[in-house]
């Protein structure tokens, strides 16, 4: 395998399903999708049957901790060698270029395998790849024993780059017409469209790896961002699967000792996509609390005293568009809660971000046993459905500007947990690409 130490990246061997194969059954979104909507992996399950499919390499979390788990990991690592050894899966060496296009956009990738060596997920990091978000180590255990299982990866990781100048992937994207097609097919609930190109052209790949070199070269970065010159390099900054991500580098250290540096678990592939891709939208990741116990607004006024207010609203629209226009100082949120809908407002905050000042609310409510559990979900019709439900509250957030995205986390660290997503549930990635690990 051909390796760029310098850029922290292999290109890698991937295994893609051989020619014939029915890959609208094939392709299924990422596990940690609709974890509150059981619903939508019955349907998943109902349209694959026994047709082979990411669903049965993967582990969709809705199943993580419930009876059974031990099982279907076991069912995962004997499938995974199945489909290798009936040549389901076939190899494939060498960089893909990736279009999805979803909900009349289209967003442009390249898949390649990043070094988890430079890789450190920890606050404070100064690693060549970042995380963008704080990572919940408690989230790992469970991600770390699915990996350790089997043969193979699948990733819905995406990476993204600081790319202005459209240098590293656009290019490619122009040159896709003399490009062999891998898969071009539509996903299934209406969840767009994915093609794939094989990268077998030297001049792509060489103008490619030149580029982000130039990105990654410390004077350009330097002056890009304003900073002093002892200020290392960030190339590559987490969008999507951060904690997957997370999970492959414990995975990895936990098992560097024994199998040295030389060992596929060492990368991870990824999908890289630049932050200024048209395509590609920043949408906020918003909060349902299941099971609510304690009134929450007087929990609110408890913890904020003087500085919060909270406003009925006439309707759901009211209440987004007021989110949606606030600017300043003071942080602005929704709430759904029953029949009542409105904003609350937090004056001298102490976070940046009001993802930031709600977040660090609710990690005290919910250890002081205030509710019974909290997702993170896409979407204000998601939002505002479950919040609605007896004994639930939905919280809507604003969007962060993605411009923004590299230079916070530069100066600022990682941002506050669950800030935004790369675009909403169904704009998710799709497994398609494995990967061998072991």
């Amino acid at each position: 395998m051909k390796t760029y130490p310098d850029l922290g990246l292999l290109i890698p061997e991937v295994h893609l399903p051989k020619p014939g194969s029915d890959l609208r059954k094939w392709a299924v979104i990422a596990v940690d999708q609709f974890t509150s909507q059981p619903e939508y992996w019955h349907e998943v399950e109902h349209l694959v049957g026994d047709a082979p499919s990411t669903l049965h390499l993967t582990l969709p979390e809705i199943y993580l901790e419930q009876p059974g788990e031990a099982e279907r990991i076991q069912q995962i690592q004997t499938t995974s060698q199945q489909y290798l050894d009936a040549g389901i899966l076939q190899p494939h060496e060498g960089l893909i270029y990736v279009e999805r296009t979803v909900s009349g956009k289209t967003r442009q990738g390249l898949m390649l395998a990043l070094d988890l060596e430079c890789y450190d997920y920890t606050t404070g990091s100064t690693s060549l790849i970042r995380a963008t978000e704080g990572t919940i180590i408690e989230r790992l255990p469970p991600r770390m024993k699915i990996r350790e299982s089997a043969a193979l990866e699948l990733p819905h990781i995406l990476v993204l780059i600081d790319d202005p100048q459209h240098t590293v992937i656009e290019p490619i994207g122009a040159a896709k017409d003399r490009l062999a097609p891998l898969y071009n097919f539509d996903l299934m609930f209406d969840s767009g469209h994915l093609a794939g190109y094989a990268i077998d052209d030297a001049d792509l790949e060489n103008g490619a790896i030149a580029a982000l070199r130039q990105l990654a070269d410390p004077q350009t970065f330097t002056t890009k961002y304003d900073l002093t010159p002892d200020r290392p390099v960030l190339l590559f900054a987490m969008g999507d699967g951060n904690h997957s991500l997370a999970s492959a580098k414990a995975s990895w250290e936990k098992i560097k000792p024994s199998v040295g540096l030389d060992h596929p678990a060492r990368y991870a592939l990824v999908e890289i996509e630049n932050v200024h891709d048209a395509g590609l939208e920043f949408e906020p990741i918003h909060r349902v609390l299941f099971g609510v116990k304690t009134d929450f607004r007087v929990a609110l006024r408890e913890t904020f005293g003087a500085s919060f207010n909270f406003t009925i609203t006439t309707s759901v629209a009211e209440m987004i568009d007021r989110v949606d226009a606030a600017r300043g100082p003071q942080h602005v949120i929704g709430l759904v809660s029953g029949s009542t809908c409105g904003v609350i407002e937090i004056d001298h905050p102490a976070s940046n971000l009001p993802v930031g000042t709600l977040q660090s609310f609710l990690d005290v409510f919910l250890k002081a046993g205030g509710a019974d559990k909290i997702d993170y979900v896409h979407g204000h019709d998601v939002t505002v459905r479950l919040g609605s439900q007896p004994g639930n509250v939905g919280l809507y957030l604003p969007g962060m500007q993605k411009g923004d995205l590299f230079k916070t986390v530069i100066l600022d660290g990682a941002l506050p947990r669950k800030t935004f997503s790369m675009g909403e549930a169904r704009e998710k990635r799709f497994y398609m690409e494995a990967r061998r690990i072991a």
